[in-house]
């Protein structure tokens, strides 16, 4: 009975070792006709991203109608520029649209604007826009903008840099609006009242060893 038992075991036991040598088999065969970037890392495949369109609220102007509306994603270094060919890890493309209507007159003023920078960090982001068409606006004139994502948790916000900052003086002591640089912008002051915007962070990259 003994032998009997202990032969049972050992045919049992090299049956399970011969299957599982052939699902392992099989399992090699199967990663080896996968393609290779059937699952991308995401260092490779990741893009900050700001997008959405929402009203906000100007305390400045409190009863104007004033909508932001932004589609912008990280191009990372896509603008060489004299000094840095190889361009910055904030390169960004995208538009941004704006517009504002006066309550008390009805007027709307707009303003299109084409995405140079972007940069990230958690649920914010800051990001700088070159105007290409506006009725309010120098065509060519760089603004910069703030979002804040609050992810359901309150409200959402924006910055506009000619909002309530970007102010300097001349030699004569005359206010006067200073050129705003690529990614620069004022703290993200205004809260959406209608809309929302969302901000998609990624870290930048680590420079790779010479």
């Amino acid at each position: 009975m003994f032998r009997t038992s202990f032969r049972s075991f050992f045919r049992s036991r090299a049956a399970r070792t011969a299957a599982a040598a052939l699902a392992g088999l099989a399992l090699t065969a199967l990663t080896a006709l996968a393609p290779a970037d059937a699952t991308p890392s995401a260092e490779t495949t990741a893009i900050a991203r700001v997008s959405g369109s929402a009203q906000i609220h100007y305390a400045l102007r409190p009863h104007d109608e004033i909508w932001f509306t932004i589609d912008a994603e990280g191009a990372p270094n896509t603008h060489p520029v004299p000094g840095v060919p190889g361009g910055l890890p904030t390169d960004a493309r995208g538009t941004v649209h704006f517009s504002h209507r006066v309550v008390e007159t009805g007027e709307v003023r707009q303003a299109d604007a084409a995405v140079d920078c972007l940069s990230t960090g958690g649920p914010v982001a800051t990001l700088t826009a070159v105007i290409t068409k506006s009725d309010a606006m120098t065509v060519g004139q760089r603004i910069g903008l703030s979002i804040y994502d609050a992810h359901g948790h309150g409200k959402d916000r924006l910055g506009f840099s000619w909002g309530v900052g970007n102010m300097d003086l001349d030699k004569g002591g005359n206010p006067y609006q200073p050129v705003v640089g690529t990614c620069m912008a004022i703290a993200p002051f205004a809260p959406v009242t209608r809309g929302e915007f969302t901000v998609h962070p990624v870290e930048l990259p680590t420079p790779s060893a010479p």
